[in-house]
């Protein structure tokens, strides 16, 4: 049976789709399983239908229907969200009938599903005394047994000049910033602190989290793209016209920038093509009335902008009315497919929220935790922040590993070290709208790598290594990370957005080498699935593994899989299920089955299995009856790199999953390779995966 918690907004515009998102989020990261309910949308019924259930007194009847299809909805969770309703200033909605009724519908949600209450309010224009009133207001129209706490939402929010919220992305300013006003401010007041109310979170205004892709914006202004090839990723940071001469107007030519501009002026679409060339990533280019476009000047610049994914769209309209449209675009909503952007506001707002305090609350019901997605996740990122380990990125100068180096270098996941000239980094970074924070150190190749030559001589004198040679293999960034790292002047190294795994992992062989109780160096994949995390191993480095191998890969991506919060029940992964198949590859597996059993005997081990045996509850029952990892796997151990491989990207690409690694199993200290495709979320995992094994190994 599954927890309600009614999310009550005290007002329009307390932004509860995105507090909704952070808060799942934030239970989630707790190993709760959440689901969400809205009652009019998720009704199944016409408005009007609706409407006539509370005109004619039917109250009854209707919360009896939404009941039936919130248990089945929220069957699977242990917590659902419900969304309150509140009144609405404008009469666009279709469930406007809704606020005559909106004390009856409340109340009736919150005592016909038994529910907790969050009130939800929005600081915006109020001030603080004013706040206090409106939740004074709300709190004692709910039963305080039933009320957590309240979340205050956007505070120092941008306000016009009626007091309501408004972001611009326009260059020139027309909001105007609302008193700044802190978390102590809002915690101070006497309904908080004499325990009235309690305060679960606060939530900050982000202009981040507003900047939308230009597809979107595009969307809205029903925009045509000049060709369909473009970098449709690409976030709108600020809006300018430019209807002055290049002279005035080259500095606009800025990463996240949409420049708007008439279609007959080619200096600014030349000077547009040119930064793109140059690497700048500007936001797009809007040619407004564009049938007075130079069609020789647009082929001109094509393949320029072609080459570099520039955005180029067209529309016949004026630069003027175009930039008024621009400024009517409520930026607050969030795409469904915008997933890097939803990601984002949700781990934003879910680090803004205390959620103990809630769990404290919640303790009358028990709910099974588990080691979902978000849940390890937040392991990894929290574990991370607890050991603080110095990690180096060879690969300083790729833009992806800079990016999430600045990520962990805020959040304090690691102390990342880029291997690269600053002046190179600096350069990239800007090209990209990013900035470089104090706490990131750049270390110059050239500055340090005189120190570690004598050092790789006396490692590599037995294979006849000399001050020339080892001076030329310091050239290679991946080995003079390598040998930091041998040299304990960091903790643990990550590569691979540009190299191969041979290139990164071959230092690693040659200079970290195998711990002792380990022959073969293999790896694991961590594939976040939707409601569980599964370890995948080998799937990078050993070709075809012998026996004796495939049980070491098990019990060395066991014991990752229990470093990392994960149970490991092994699954040894086989075309054939038990005796129900014969061969070479299936006897294999077999044996290194038996000798995991005979070496670990405390681990729980089962194989041959086929994958859906080993996954899939209803085919284990009759596939592998009495097995007690049918079905209930989290390590699935794959015969050989072939299978392994093509069985990671293949779930990672048709299930749209992340999946974290290759994590190397075996080395002395930790050394973990990328994929070349890998995403930046990718790079910031895995480091936060390093520090926790560089503290493992370190004890």
């Amino acid at each position: 049976m599954s927890l309600p918690i009614v999310l009550l907004p005290t007002g329009q515009g307390v932004g509860l789709f995105s507090l909704k998102q952070g808060l799942k989020y934030a239970l989630e990261q707790q190993g709760y399983t959440v689901k969400l309910f809205n009652p009019l949308f998720d009704a199944e019924l016409p408005a009007a239908e609706m409407e006539q259930y509370f005109r004619q007194n039917k109250v009854k009847d209707f919360f009896e229907h939404l009941l039936t299809i919130y248990d089945r909805l929220s069957q699977s969770a242990d917590i659902t969200l419900i969304d309150g309703i509140f009144i609405k200033e404008h009469n666009h909605n279709a469930f406007d009938w809704s606020n005559a009724y909106i004390n009856l519908f409340n109340k009736t949600l919150i005592h016909t599903f038994n529910a907790n209450v969050i009130l939800i309010a929005r600081q915006g224009y109020k001030n603080l005394k004013d706040l206090e009133i409106q939740l004074k207001l709300h709190q004692q129209q709910i039963p305080q047994d039933v009320l957590l706490g309240t979340i205050i939402t956007k505070i120092n929010a941008p306000l016009d000049t009626n007091g309501n919220n408004r972001f611009s992305l326009l260059d020139e300013t027309l909001h105007e910033q609302a008193p700044h006003i802190s978390i102590e401010d809002i915690a101070s007041l006497s309904l908080f602190q004499t325990k009235q109310l309690s305060l679960l979170g606060v939530t900050h205004w982000q202009n981040e989290l507003t900047y939308p892709r230009i597809v979107d914006v595009a969307d809205r202004l029903n925009l045509k793209p000049l060709y369909p090839d473009f970098d449709r990723s690409r976030r709108i940071k600020v809006v300018t016209m430019c209807s002055r001469t290049i002279d005035h107007v080259a500095d606009e030519f800025q990463a996240g920038t949409l420049i708007i501009t008439a279609a007959d002026r080619s200096d600014i679409i030349l000077g547009a093509t040119l930064a793109a060339k140059k690497g700048i990533k500007v936001g797009g280019l809007i040619l407004t009335a564009y049938s007075l476009a130079n069609e020789r000047l647009i082929d001109f610049c094509m393949d320029a902008a072609k080459q570099m994914a520039l955005p180029i769209f067209t529309t016949e309209n004026k630069s003027m009315s175009t930039i008024l449209k621009l400024a009517d675009i409520d930026y607050s909503s969030i795409p469904k497919d915008d997933i890097t952007r939803l990601n984002l506001l949700k781990s934003s707002i879910a680090e803004c929220i205390d959620i103990h305090k809630i769990e404290a609350r919640l303790t009358k019901m028990p709910v099974h935790k588990k080691m979902s997605p978000p849940a390890f996740r937040h392991y990894l990122i929290k574990r991370a922040m607890e050991v603080k380990k110095r990690i180096v990125l060879p690969e300083g100068l790729e833009p992806r590993t800079i990016e999430a180096a600045i990520f962990c270098t805020r959040r304090n996941i690691a102390e990342c070290i880029l291997l690269a000239k600053r002046n190179q980094v600096l350069e990239i970074a800007q090209k990209h709208g990013l900035s470089i924070p104090d706490g990131l150190s750049i270390i110059d190749p050239e500055d340090v790598k005189s120190q570690y030559i004598k050092p790789l001589v006396e490692i590599r004198k037995h294979k006849g290594m000399t001050e020339m040679m080892a001076t030329d293999a310091l050239e290679d960034n991946i080995t003079l990370g390598t040998m930091m790292l041998q040299m304990n002047d960091v903790d643990g190294l990550v590569a691979g957005a540009l190299n191969t795994t041979a290139h990164t992992l071959s230092p690693a062989l040659k200079i970290i080498k195998t711990r002792p109780e380990c022959s073969i160096v293999s790896s694991v994949f961590f594939m976040c699935l939707e409601d569980q995390v599964l370890v995948y191993g080998d799937c990078a480095v050993n070709p075809d593994p012998n026996a004796e191998q495939l049980a070491e890969i098990a019990i060395q991506s066991a014991k990752s899989a229990k470093a990392f919060g994960i149970e490991p029940k092994i699954a040894m992964i086989s075309y054939s299920t038990g005796d129900s198949g014969h061969g070479v590859d299936v006897d294999k597996v077999k044996s290194a089955t038996a000798l995991v059993r005979q070496n670990k005997p405390e681990l729980m081990i089962d194989g041959p299995l086929q994958y859906d045996a080993a996954t899939t509850l209803s085919v284990a029952r009759k596939k592998a009856p009495g097995s007690s990892v049918a079905g209930k796997a989290t390590v699935l151990i794959f015969p050989d790199l072939n299978t392994g491989n093509t069985t990671y990207k293949a779930v990672q690409r048709s299930a749209d999953v992340l999946s974290i690694g290759p994590v190397l199993q075996g080395l002395n200290k930790p050394v973990n390779d990328l994929s070349r495709g890998a995403t930046v979320d990718d790079i910031i995992y895995t480091i936060a995966i390093t520090a926790i094994q560089a503290a493992q190994t370190q004890h």
